[in-house]
């Protein structure tokens, strides 16, 4: 079964820095970047329950593929729906993962 999911609106901007940041890098990283994040949502859309509950207020995060990236996100298994509340460098203050 697979879930909706939303975005927290300040998740917009993290993902667009980053594509940046990769594709100032070097020219198509930031594109494959997009694509290990895109394919990672869909993973954690088709199947949730598959990744771990970590830290504060029930949040789960999913690995990105290649990248130092983790997308943190909260299952509402009753409404089938599925909040990301940020896609966060690994480096970064680990408070910044959380976002109701």
């Amino acid at each position: 079964m697979k879930y909706n999911y939303w975005f927290h609106e300040s998740v917009t901007i993290d993902y667009e820095e980053a594509y940046q940041w990769y594709e100032n890098k070097e020219e198509g990283l930031g594109e494959r970047f997009i694509l290990e994040v895109r394919k990672k949502i869909q993973a954690v859309a088709s199947h949730p329950e598959f990744y771990s509950v970590k830290g504060n207020n029930n949040f789960r995060e999913a690995k990105v593929e290649n990248f130092p990236f983790l997308i943190k996100f909260k299952l509402y298994k009753s409404k089938q729906e599925i909040f990301i509340s940020s896609i966060h460098h690994e480096k970064k203050h680990p408070k910044k993962k959380y976002r109701l």
